[in-house]
């Protein structure tokens, strides 16, 4: 089923890739060089950086309930979702 998705690779079409692919990276590098950075410092300057952990605020009891009735699967303490499956 996967035969599709390989096939001999020539000589000529490896060195077109190559070509190919140094324009890209040329082309890259070229607009890159041409952005604008700045050295200067950031504007805001905090004594404290991290947030001090405190009690948690009580939940919604009716929106909890409400989230539960509409889960289809749920445990008793979680709602049970499937992983990746929209992908």
């Amino acid at each position: 089923m996967t035969d599709f998705l390989f096939h001999s690779v020539s000589e000529e079409e490896k060195e077109q890739i190559r070509k190919e692919a140094k324009k890209m990276l040329d082309s890259f590098s070229d607009k890159i060089s041409k952005v604008k950075v700045s050295d200067e410092e950031p504007n805001v300057r905090r004594k404290d950086f991290e947030r001090e952990e405190k009690d948690g605020v009580e939940g919604d009891h009716y929106f909890r309930s409400l989230m539960f009735e509409n889960a289809p699967n749920k445990s008793s303490e979680f709602i049970l979702a499937e992983k990746k499956k929209w992908d």
